[in-house]
């Protein structure tokens, strides 16, 4: 599992960051997201749906959204 802090980033960089991440840690199965922006657990769901990653669970904190995103075999 990788956690990676996105506090204090706004839209689209916490995803675009995600993504890179992800492209670069080809063997890790799991990745944790942590993030104030408002917009994330919008922005994540339809990034994992339009990259076939799976959302696996948005925990909203007192001051941020944590995001655990999972690798599948369709995707993109």
């Amino acid at each position: 599992m990788s956690v990676h802090n996105f506090k204090g980033l706004k839209c689209p960089v916490p995803v675009l960051k995600a993504f890179k991440i992800i492209k670069e840690k080809k063997t890790t199965k799991e990745f944790i997201f942590l993030t104030d922006d408002s917009s994330a657990p919008k922005d994540f769901k339809d990034f994992c749906k339009n990259t076939g990653l799976k959302l696996l669970q948005i925990n909203k904190k007192k001051k941020y959204h944590e995001i655990k995103i999972g690798r599948t075999n369709s995707e993109k």
